[in-house]
């Protein structure tokens, strides 16, 4: 697959307390540990915020796209995505994610019908699937 665009970041420091940039400067930020985590956690971001982040957008585009082809006009709409790590039992850690999706201009089997459609063409939810536990749900 050819791609269209590449986001390029670094990481410095100390990894999860540490800093990245992306290589236009546009997302240039510090990072911290949660508190959940051990961490001192306070008004700096991690990388799971920063993966929730991308993944919202990305999907609710996908979203507005599947919605579009099937000519369904979609109003005051948001998807909210829960990004969770914790321990997989091998010692190491995995990711669990929750999608929600505030659909109120339409009924919810169509809410339903569009949420599973979007999943299937994000990219994000393709390059996680298998891999990454995903609750799909309508507010």
């Amino acid at each position: 697959m050819p791609a269209v665009y590449t986001a390029s970041a670094t990481a410095t420091g100390d990894g999860r307390s540490g800093h990245t940039r992306s290589s236009d400067g546009v997302l240039d930020l510090d990072l911290a540990v949660p508190k959940e985590m051990g961490g001192p956690g306070g008004h700096l971001t991690n990388p799971e915020q920063l993966f929730a982040a991308g993944w919202a957008a990305c999907f609710h585009s996908a979203l507005k796209i599947v919605a579009s082809k099937q000519k369904i006009q979609l109003t005051d709409t948001a998807i909210t995505v829960d990004v969770g790590i914790g321990p997989d039992g091998s010692g190491a850690f995995g990711l669990t994610a929750t999608i929600e999706a505030e659909l109120p201009s339409v009924d919810e089997a169509t809410a339903r019908q569009l949420l599973d459609a979007a999943h299937q063409v994000c990219p994000y939810s393709k390059a996680t699937r298998g891999n990454v536990d995903v609750t799909l749900t309508l507010a």
